[in-house]
């Protein structure tokens, strides 16, 4: 948590407030949440930051999804009149969320990527899937259009005919095509790979490591809801030779699968703005990518440091559910899911200084909880079919 890791150090953080019973406004380490209107008109959210008091001027702005990184890069020469940004050469982050630019990126600098291809039409999405054959990824390639499901997974993997055709109605967007299908790479325990960097002038690295991802939220292939720290030279090699061909600055967060047909990591995705499980890797002194990028900003030098080979992290309420998937299915049992918990080093909501997040959380997490156990079918009892996974 943001809040957290700057509150700490006694660095102020305010919050684009999601409502009052979000347990992250809870957090005794936030100064307070802002009041902004929705990102659908990114012009209005722009003015709106403008517009905020005297007290925010040299503030730093922290994206931590894809369409808050476009919309502080689409107007960031007059974000920084008033707030500390990491000028970006232009449209750099709009390049880089779109999955059909980072994709042709990729192939011009020959980096391992899956192949992908992009349909435009319910046809060309059968013709294309039957192209690359079942299981197929599907995703969105461009996350700040609108879905047509708000709901809708930003990736899904579909088995047939029929759940492409479901996640592609769901996650395709009525404002221009921009469903995505890309390659299934068959993956084992321990192939997804996450890397986390901040980046300072000049495209170098101030503070970087790469880690597994032990399980992931949605059907496997989303982020990761509990994590390895590990260090893999070829995975950060390839994340800094794409940096430097950018001239890349501030917090980027990647997403590779290791390819055992032929010995390659590929890569998956770009986000050039903070991942959900950066403090993962975070140093013996504190240091992660949030710290750095602060330093960095207010003109201070980042100290050298590294992540521990083997630190652990956990999102307490994305792995339950993802845990929940494989106990169900079969893939993971009772004992198993206890052994991987052991030795975590910091979780996503629980603290013992900040308590109050994750209480709310639990109070929130309860009902759900029990109506879900309450529609369970029961033994000797045919219960109706689970949709599937889209």
């Amino acid at each position: 948590m943001v809040a957290r890791t700057l509150g700490r150090v006694g660095v102020p953080v305010y919050c684009v407030s999601f409502g009052p019973r979000d347990p992250v406004n809870r957090s005794r380490y936030l100064a307070g949440a802002l009041r902004l209107p929705g990102r659908s008109d990114d012009r209005r959210w722009a003015r709106r930051l403008l517009e905020l008091p005297s007290r925010f001027d040299g503030a730093i702005l922290l994206a931590i999804d894809d369409p808050a990184a476009v919309a502080v890069g689409d107007h960031q020469e007059a974000l920084l009149a008033r707030f500390r940004v990491p000028r970006q050469p232009s449209g750099i982050q709009r390049r880089l969320a779109c999955k059909r630019e980072l994709w042709l990126l990729c192939r011009r600098l020959g980096l391992p990527t899956p192949a992908s291809s992009f349909p435009r039409s319910e046809a060309e999405l059968l013709a294309q899937a039957a192209g690359h054959g079942y299981p197929v990824v599907i995703k969105r390639a461009q996350a700040w259009r609108a879905p047509r499901d708000p709901l809708a997974p930003s990736v899904a993997i579909a088995r047939d005919r029929e759940q492409l055709l479901r996640a592609w109605a769901r996650m395709e967007s009525d404002e221009a095509p921009q469903v995505m299908l890309q390659e299934y790479v068959p993956s084992s325990p321990g192939s997804a790979w996450m890397y986390n960097g901040c980046f300072g002038e000049g495209a170098r690295a101030l503070f970087d490591f790469t880690g597994q991802k032990l399980r992931q939220a949605g059907s496997g292939a989303g982020p990761a809801t509990l994590g390895l720290a590990r260090y893999n030279d070829q995975v950060a090699r390839t994340a800094h030779r794409l940096m430097r061909e950018l001239g890349y600055r501030g917090i980027v967060d990647m997403d590779f699968l290791y390819d055992r047909r032929d010995g390659s990591y590929k890569l998956l995705d770009v986000n050039p703005r903070l991942g959900s499980s950066f403090r993962l890797f975070a140093a013996a002194n504190g240091l992660d990518v949030v710290r750095a990028l602060h330093l960095d900003l207010t003109g201070r030098s980042v100290p050298d440091a590294t992540c521990a080979d083997g630190r652990r992290w956990i999102d307490e309420r994305g792995d339950l559910a993802a845990a929940a998937r494989l106990l169900v299915g079969g893939a993971l049992s009772p004992r198993e899911w206890l052994r991987t918990l052991r030795g975590v080093d910091e979780g996503a909501w629980l603290a013992y200084d900040d308590p109050l997040p994750t209480l709310l959380l639990a109070l929130q997490l309860a009902p759900y909880s029990a109506r879900r156990l309450a529609a369970r079918p029961r033994a000797g009892r045919p219960g109706r079919r689970p949709a599937a996974s889209a």
